[in-house]
Formats: C-alpha cells, sequence, structure tokens
C-alpha cells in the first residue's frame, strides 16, 4: 500500500522499557497528527512481557530483537523499515510528546523556506517518571560545546519559564532523544545502507556524530522551542553510571572529535586517557573503603 505524503515514521527502541513504554505510546495516541508508522524495536529485554500491551497492526510494527544491538543497531533497524517515509522521528521511550507535536513539526518542516533543514528538535523538559510529573526543568534544548571541547545540553537542570524565544534557532547537535529528521538528509548522511547511526558506537556520543555528518552535507539542525516533549532521563539510574558506561562514553567522544578534527580533541583524550587509567583503580578503592 502506497502512503499518502508527507509521511511520518516513528522509531522507538526499547531495552527493559516497561516502566516508561506505556506513558510514551499514549502520548501517541494523543496526536493530533498520527504517525503514519511506528516501528518498536526490542534489544532483547530480560523480560519482554510488556511488549504485549503494544498495539497489534498498523500503525505499529514490533521487532523483537535476539541480541542487544545498543542505540544505534536498534535505530538502524528500525530505519531499514521505516526509511520509505518522508520523514523519521527518533524517538525515546522515556520520551513523551506534547500533543500537537507531530502535526507542528510537520507543518515547519513542510514550508519551503525550511528545505534545507534536516532535523528538527524541541523543548526537550524533565519528567519524574517515579511520581509521573514534570520535573519543571529543562532537559535539553540542544547539545553544545563549551571553548575546550566538552560537549553538553543546554540548559539542563534549569527552571523551565516558557519560551524564551518565538524565533527557531540552528544547533550545533541535536540530543538523540528526540531527532524529527528528513529522511532525504539521513540517505545523505548514512554511513552506508541503512546505517544512519554508526553502530560501533553502541550507544553514548552517537546524536553527536548524526548531528556533525549531517551539518558536513549541508543540512541545518534546528530547534523550536513551541515543540515540547518531556523526557524521563535518568529513571534507570543514568546518574549513577557503570565503569563501562564512562568507558564507552569517553571512547565513542574521542571518534566523534577524531573523525571531524573538532577542538575538543585534546579534552577527549585526556577525559578517555582518566577513565581508562584512573577509573577503575578509584572504584575499587571507594569499594574497599566502603566494605572497611
Amino acid at each position: 500500500m502506497t502512503l499518502p505524503n508527507p509521511t511520518v515514521a516513528i522509531i522507538i527502541v526499547t531495552y527493559d522499557s516497561g516502566r516508561v513504554l506505556g506513558m510514551c505510546l499514549d502520548s501517541l495516541r494523543a496526536q493530533t497528527r498520527q504517525p503514519d508508522l511506528v516501528v518498536i524495536v526490542d534489544n532483547h529485554s530480560a523480560d519482554p512481557s510488556y511488549l504485549d500491551a503494544v498495539p497489534g497492526g498498523a500503525p505499529f510494527q514490533l521487532v523483537r530483537g535476539s541480541s542487544n544491538e545498543g542505540f544505534c543497531g536498534g535505530n538502524n533497524t528500525g530505519y531499514a523499515l521505516a526509511r520509505s517515509c518522508k520523514y523519521v522521528l527518533f524517538l525515546n521511550p522515556d520520551a513523551f510528546l506534547s500533543n500537537r507535536f507531530i502535526e507542528e513539526a510537520l507543518l515547519w518542516m513542510e514550508r519551503p523556506e525550511n528545505a534545507d533543514a534536516g532535523c528538527l528538535t524541541g523543548a526537550l523538559l524533565g519528567f519524574d517518571v517515579e511520581q509521573r510529573r514534570p520535573t519543571g526543568r529543562i532537559d535539553s534544548t540542544g547539545v553544545f560545546q563549551t571553548w575546550y571541547g566538552k560537549w553538553y545540553d543546554r540548559g539542563q537542570g534549569s527552571e523551565w519559564t516558557g519560551f524564551r524565544s518565538a524565533a527557531s534557532e540552528d544547533l550545533p547537535a541535536i540530543c538523540g532523544a528526540l531527532m524529527f529528521c528528513r529522511t532525504e538528509a539521513l540517505e545523505q548522511a548514512a554511513l552506508h545502507a541503512n546505517e544512519i547511526f554508526d553502530s560501533r558506537f553502541f550507544m553514548y556520543k552517537e546524536d553527536i556524530d548524526l548531528s556533525l555528518r549531517l551539518r558536513a552535507r549541508g543540512w541545518r539542525l534546528v530547534y523550536r522551542p513551541q515543540l515540547v516533549c518531556h523526557h524521563g532521563r535518568g529513571w534507570r539510574g543514568r546518574t549513577r553510571a557503570s565503569y563501562r558506561a564512562k568507558r564507552l562514553s569517553a571512547k565513542n567522544e574521542l571518534r566523534v572529535c577524531w573523525r571531524n578534527r573538532l577542538r575538543g580533541l585534546p579534552y577527549s583524550l585526556a577525559k578517555f586517557i582518566f577513565v581508562v587509567a584512573l577509573e577503575r583503580p578509584l572504584l575499587g578503592l571507594k569499594r574497599t573503603l566502603r566494605e572497611r
């Protein structure tokens, strides 16, 4: 069946996401403009029973993976099924769209003057998953880089006081929890067929890598504050990252800087060396002191 243009696909990668996926799907059902396709890729959850609640039939398509391919591999698997749509929204399972998000994002991207926008995002606002309510603070309004090279989510933790500007704004990079992308741009930025995110990254900093590849091909990355989405970042205890997670993040950040010859190369190299050479011994020392 040929879908009318413009079509919108949503890709959601899950892994033990039972506490949040229901809220994410509820936000999709409440959309004033429904997506044409929703691909849910599960990365071999330990207890996949929560996936039984995913509706059967169109527009939903559930892919149950036999292994954990990470954020990158899971999204690439989903993209292979969604690439025929004009737009693809990469959405975290802990990200909950405001009810006019798809309609307003689509209207903005379809304007002729915005034809060079490859990826659009909105105001990501904090959400307390335990209390099931917004935190009233910013999660991300775009990803930026300090003068010495550190990447950070702008405004994270600051109080949200409403729209700070009615105007759209170009960004250096976009948070991977909410990326409304033009498929034409993704095809140009792909490493090869269906490899939108570099699968070697597994997870962490892959959104920055994709952002930079899009910009290198002349596409704009745009923040539009009227597009609101709540994000339950940290619901799995990400603030207490494991050594493996820290090492992977540092390695990927170094890879991004090396690939793009960014000014942050010395910082990223120092960070990687610190994590590899000192982080594990320090964790071991802390554990020993706690046991005494």
